[in-house]
């Protein structure tokens, strides 16, 4: 059996480097000139460039930020701050907080009088200080009437003195035809309508 050798490539030795790439200590004569050359080149231009200044760090006490806008190891206002921190100073700031203790009232009803009375009553309006309830029947509006004191009490506590100055409290009301700011005297409702 005759066999053909094989070639690589154009290259006498089949086109293999010339050297032997598994070694790395012995480069080619002239890798290694330019090598040398590109080194004294990187370290003229080291060697020509000012050396930055250490910069003076900031203490924590002096409440400013830091040159270069970068936080040190001490805690500053450059740090992140706590999403709770950050709300409450941008709600503060725009005047929000009674619009939003005023929410709280029909938001958290449940944890500002307990599940029990929620469970029977609900926050109908609060306008000017004064808190609307409707109870679901006549006796619980009866009970909340003497526990209006506490229930008052209680949300001055949890909201603040002013929002909540006045407690209301209704029962049940049947349905009303009466729609929009004006209507007509001595009318009988839907009887008026539907004869």
């Amino acid at each position: 059996m005759n066999e053909t050798p094989i070639t690589h490539g154009s290259t006498a030795n089949g086109g293999k480097p010339p050297r032997s790439v598994d070694n790395p200590e012995s480069p080619a004569p002239e890798s290694r000139d330019l090598v040398r050359a590109a080194l004294s080149g990187a370290q003229r231009i080291a060697r020509a460039r000012p050396r930055p200044r250490p910069r003076r760090r900031a203490t924590s006490g002096e409440g400013q930020a830091r040159r270069g806008g970068y936080s040190g190891p001490a805690p500053d206002d450059t740090d992140p701050q706590a999403l709770g921190t950050v709300l409450s100073g941008y709600v503060a700031d725009r005047g929000w907080d009674r619009p939003l203790a005023e929410a709280r009232v029909f938001a958290d009803w449940a944890s500002l009088v307990g599940a029990d009375v929620a469970a029977h009553c609900a926050p109908a309006h609060l306008r000017d200080g004064e808190l609307r309830v409707t109870a679901e029947s006549t006796a619980w509006a009866t009970q909340l009437r003497l526990l209006a004191a506490s229930l008052l009490a209680r949300l001055a506590e949890e909201l603040g003195p002013d929002v909540v100055r006045k407690v209301v409290i209704s029962g049940p009301v049947g349905p009303s035809w009466r729609h929009g700011p004006r209507s007509v005297r001595g009318a009988r409702g839907p009887r008026d309508t539907y004869g």
